[in-house]
């Protein structure tokens, strides 16, 4: 049995490589790290979206953004965030404003929830 034992080769090798970065790969994390995107700023940019209306509807879907408490339940709330808009703005607007939105969550999502790519919106 191998429990127990582990492979001299790969333990000194992560001893040893965990501080061998080099300079560009550093830098590469860093940045990466500092565009990363929070609940809430997607939050905030679902919520400035809707400011300026008033109706019911919109003042509903602001509080349920607010009080969202995670990824997922916001990923799902840009269609009432769409219907909202499109009432106000019309579907194209709309559409160009949620797109915004959708581009927050790329590194968020887990696979599953992502968006595919759709043929129709090559025309």
């Amino acid at each position: 049995m191998r429990w127990f034992k582990p492979n001299l080769r790969n333990s000194l090798h992560a001893i040893f490589s965990a501080g061998l970065t080099s300079p560009r790969r550093r830098q590469e994390e860093e940045e990466r790290q500092g565009t990363i995107i929070s609940l809430e700023d997607i939050r905030d940019r679902m919520a400035e979206l809707l400011w300026a209306h008033t109706d019911d509807r919109a003042s509903m879907v602001v509080r349920r953004i607010r009080y969202a408490d995670s990824v997922e339940s916001l990923w799902f709330m840009r269609g009432e965030l769409m219907a909202v808009l499109a009432h106000t703005h019309g579907e194209a607007v709309a559409l160009e404003l949620v797109a915004s939105v959708s581009e927050m969550f790329d590194e968020l999502l887990p696979e599953g929830l992502r968006s595919r790519p759709s043929p129709l919106g090559r025309y």
